[in-house]
């Protein structure tokens, strides 16, 4: 089991039992307060050993950081070992050269691919995940021009991942492949896609987050739902839906947004590190 980034000081409570399950609603100042207190201690460098944005941070330039970055959050559920472990196997297999091997590969050094292997993502899925990568770099520039492409700059980001799916799999794709790339349409959570979203376009000086891209603002991210983000959350009375789905990463991030309206994400250091390191 990883262990916390730093040793955790006691978590302020506040104000009434946080296992309820209803009641009057929690202050939202102290709320804040929690918040803030907790994304202060996990929103640092030791934070990055442990967790599957080490791998991305193996390299220098963009284009490296953000496919690495993609390749790393698509697999990213499961142990988050065995996430790190083969997400780093992958970039050894591409040559540590991430850009470099999806623009180059031959025929003979895609092929190799089919050994790869993360729970139910195949060779095969890893295959046509470069296959597309290498069309999105060479057609639609890269993956920052992907998402952001005829984006409304007022508008959250799920119009920009419908749109990324849509041109992701404009390839003759199996059918099992698709699973691999949420779709919002059908109420999925997208949890991965938001993770690396928050990964490529959050920007302060704490060292975790990469914000490489400048077309996408903090203000439009939606917070990654998992089980930790959505155990926390319900019970600090932030969302009422009991589903990890689409709408109820917008209820999250609405509430989000209420705290902190340029930059709602950066919370989720905050959840994830209470629900996963302090069992909150």
């Amino acid at each position: 089991m990883t262990s916390p980034p730093r040793k955790a000081p006691p978590t302020p409570v506040p104000p009434g039992n946080t296992n309820r399950k209803s009641g009057p609603p929690i202050d939202m100042q102290e709320i804040r307060e929690l918040l803030e207190i907790k994304y202060d201690q996990y929103n640092g460098p030791a934070f990055i050993e442990g967790d599957p944005i080490s791998v991305p941070h193996l390299f220098t330039a963009k284009e490296d950081i953000e496919i690495a970055g993609f390749l790393s959050a698509v697999i990213s559920w499961g142990r988050r070992q065995t996430i790190i472990e083969n997400s780093r196997k992958l970039m050894q297999w591409m040559e540590m050269e991430p850009m470099k091997f999806i623009l180059e590969a031959s025929e003979e050094e895609l092929s190799r691919l089919n050994r790869f292997v993360h729970r139910t993502f195949s060779g095969e899925d890893c295959i046509y995940f470069i296959r597309s990568l290498r069309n999105i770099y060479m057609h639609h520039g890269g993956l920052e021009g992907a998402f952001s492409g005829d984006m409304d700059p007022e508008s959250n980001l799920k119009g920009q991942i419908i749109r990324f799916r849509k041109i992701f799999f404009s390839l003759p794709a199996l059918k099992r492949t698709f699973k691999h790339i949420a779709n919002p349409e059908k109420n999925a959570s997208a949890k991965r896609i938001n993770l690396f979203l928050r990964w490529m376009v959050r920007r302060d000086q704490r060292g975790v987050d990469f914000g490489l891209w400048r077309e996408i603002s903090p203000r439009q991210l939606l917070c990654p739902l998992d089980v930790h983000t959505g155990r926390v959350a319900r019970k600090l009375n932030l969302i009422q839906r009991k589903a990890n789905d689409w709408k109820t990463v917008e209820e999250l991030t609405l509430a989000l947004r209420n705290l902190d309206p340029e930059d709602p994400v950066k919370y989720d250091f905050a959840l994830f590190g209470l629900g996963r390191y302090e069992n909150f």
